[in-house]
């Protein structure tokens, strides 16, 4: 039913607050509903609106009923994470000097542990050995964020985030060589500086390439592992000296 006023037209029957109450209780407005929100909401329009009036309308009318019914729009390309992912495969990507060296430096590590196993002993000095060359190997990647950070145009930025947090591996190892007397605790120490040294490398200082990531994340597990089992010698083996067994 229509009614006009001062040369304008009045939906009467519906009232407006009633509407917008609806839209606002709606939880997922539909757009046969949103059409119906249209009609109700047009509530003073001109007795003869022109074509681009009527859609200029229409769509602000649209818009506010989106808000109200769905709140802030998803954009689907808002959503995507700033920090690069990472996956085994990228492993095929990396360079062979890289791959070789790499994997190469955990003959240390794995060396110390299988000699024990297979000698069923356990010889302080293979594992203080071990421990320094792990402490070396965290300080090592301390440095190596420094270098990819400083070179002019590089992902990483030389701020205090990338280069503060990357002088803490090398305080790890540190702290580990002044414990000779307990190859214990050294030990523990650093398997935090690898872990520590991991999860900068994948999450807290971003910029390293995939295959790089994958790559650190097979050798820090490796690493780690060897120093557990060298712990776990420790405790089940019967102790022996080097010096003692060359006499």
């Amino acid at each position: 039913m229509m009614r006009f006023a001062s040369g304008r037209r009045i939906i009467s029957g519906i009232p407006v607050w009633r509407c917008i109450q609806q839209i606002i209780n709606t939880p997922n407005c539909t757009s046969k509903a949103l059409q119906k929100c249209h009609v109700h909401t047009a509530v003073f329009l001109p007795l003869r609106p022109t074509s681009t009036d009527r859609l200029l309308s229409i769509r602000s009318m649209s818009w506010h009923a989106s808000r109200l019914c769905h709140g802030k729009s998803h954009d689907p390309s808002n959503q995507s994470s700033s920090k690069e992912g990472f996956s085994m495969k990228a492993l095929i990507q990396a360079p062979k000097p890289a791959l070789y060296l790499g994997f190469s430096g955990l003959i240390p590590f794995l060396s110390a542990p299988l000699l024990m196993a297979a000698t069923q002993s356990f010889y302080p000095e293979v594992a203080y050995a071990q421990m320094v060359y792990g402490a070396s190997i965290v300080s090592f990647l301390g440095g190596a964020r420094w270098g990819f950070a400083i070179p002019p145009g590089s992902p990483a930025q030389p701020d205090w985030m990338n280069l503060g947090n990357s002088v803490v591996p090398s305080l790890l190892a540190w702290l580990a060589l002044l414990c000779k007397d307990n190859i214990t605790e050294g030990a523990l120490i650093v398997i935090m500086g690898l872990g520590l040294s991991l999860h900068y490398d994948l999450t807290l200082l971003p910029g390293y390439p995939a295959w790089f990531k994958a790559m650190r994340t097979v050798l820090t597990l490796v690493a780690t592992s060897s120093l557990v089992a060298m712990l776990a010698l420790k405790k089940f083996c019967t102790e022996r000296k080097i010096k003692e067994i060359q006499k």
